[in-house]
């Protein structure tokens, strides 16, 4: 694997490359990294590589002229890669791609960036190592040459190391142990003392599935888990954060279809399916809200002849969903109940298709993690004006972007519950 790194700090890679295995892959021929100072390619006395930037604005940005030439001027360039918290996001997967060419070319930017003609003159893919900025692209090109590197074959003394560290199965890796076997009143886990092989490879398995779901259970999405996998993390105890989450349909105050504000009729089928989506994922309640008595009459009898009735023999996995439903003539009764529920004030969240919001989805995500809240949703056209002025916050629409943004509120209600809570197990 053959790196060309553009910097005009060549020195910053001296240690880096210099020590461990990254120097024993160059002294072993692995791998090969040149330097090129974009600095060498100016042609005034000062060696400029920067100026300012065009519209005004704080700091310099990396001109063109030298980095051109200094691209130019490479035999063999690879694909070009620019380190930049703008690109793609570098993974164990996306790291396993590039150890598959034989030449890359780092791009290290510096001061605000690199004039963004780069890209219209190269083939050049923006990279990012995280969701952070750096004062400079070498630290997140190191990063990425250690990543790709130790996928290049021969870089490592035994190849199967790479296949059991974190990512490489897209789970993170089991832990480890070593001698003395008991230090500090701390013991090895028995199983690995066992010298059972398959035990071995079971406890290890498990531990890394325990472990992935306690500090990165977003990775699941992205794993497919046998049966075995599947019930082991199943019974995993685990705090879940949609216990406080309560979701609320609410048919009056709402807009009618004339665009007045009036009480809509409750439906069987919208009670049935958001029950059904409450207890799949686990939340603390569904809360169904109009002002009419007769309509609530009417769910009660829907629900008990569920909970209680005929229903309850026939399909018990039905009246376990309706078990969450609870009715309430007004919005403030049914804030009050998840409030009583879990002893302190409840967060009230509105969604609207049109907007405006004022709340984002990562915010109401750290809003559910820490308090209760009820998330209401409106039949007819939505929740009234006046619902929505009193909610710690609202929602984006779902579609924002499209020209099509009417979902059945069945339909919004799994949606909104699946893309706050992200629980894929």
């Amino acid at each position: 694997m053959q790196f060309s790194v553009l910097t005009i700090f060549p020195e910053f890679f001296d240690s880096f490359l210099s020590c461990g295995l990254m120097a024993k892959a160059l002294e072993a021929g692995v791998v090969s990294v040149t330097r090129i100072n974009p600095r060498d390619f100016a042609t005034d006395k000062h060696h400029t590589v920067d100026d300012r930037p065009y519209g005004g604005g704080p700091g310099m940005v990396m001109g063109l002229p030298t980095l051109v030439s200094a691209l130019r001027s490479l035999p063999r360039p690879g694909r070009m890669l620019m380190l930049s918290p703008a690109g793609r996001p570098l993974s164990q997967r996306f790291a396993a791609e590039l150890a598959g060419e034989e030449a890359l070319t780092l791009l290290c930017g510096r001061y605000e960036g690199i004039d963004a003609r780069i890209c219209d003159l190269f083939d050049i893919t923006p990279v990012s190592v995280g969701d952070f900025v750096l004062s400079g692209g070498e630290s997140a090109a190191a990063c990425l040459m250690e990543a790709v590197s130790r996928l290049v074959p021969g870089f490592m003394g035994k190849d199967a190391s790479a296949e059991e560290e974190s990512f490489a199965s897209g789970l993170l890796e089991y832990p480890h142990y070593t001698r003395p076997e008991v230090f500090e009143g701390l013991p090895v886990p028995p199983e690995l003392l066992s010298g059972h092989h398959a035990a071995i490879a079971a406890w290890r398995r498990e531990r890394s599935l325990e472990t992935t779901l306690a500090r990165r259970p977003d990775l699941f999405d992205a794993v497919a888990l046998s049966r075995q996998d599947a019930d082991f993390v199943r019974g995993l105890p685990r705090a879940r954060a949609g216990r406080n989450m309560h979701l609320g349909l609410v048919h009056g105050p709402v807009v009618l279809k004339d665009g007045k504000v009036g009480t809509v009729s409750l439906t069987n089928l919208d009670v049935h399916d958001i029950a059904r989506v409450s207890r799949t994922y686990g939340l603390g309640g569904f809360e169904v809200v109009s002002p009419l008595r007769d309509q609530l009459a009417l769910a009660a009898r829907i629900v008990a002849h569920w909970r209680e009735g005929p229903g309850l023999a026939a399909n018990p996995d039905r009246a376990e969903a309706l078990s969450l439903v609870r009715l309430h003539e007004g919005l403030d009764a049914a804030l009050a109940a998840v409030t009583a529920d879990h002893g302190r004030d409840a967060a009230l969240v509105a969604t609207s298709a049109k907007g405006p919001a004022t709340m984002s989805f990562a915010a109401a995500r750290e809003l559910i993690a820490a308090r209760p809240t009820l998330l209401v949703l409106g039949t007819g056209h939505g929740l009234a004006d006046e619902v929505l002025a009193r909610a710690d916050g609202i929602l984006p629409p779902l579609r924002p972007f499209s020209d099509y943004n009417h979902l059945s509120v069945r339909a919004a209600a799994g949606i909104l519950t699946d893309r706050l809570l992200g629980d894929v197990l």
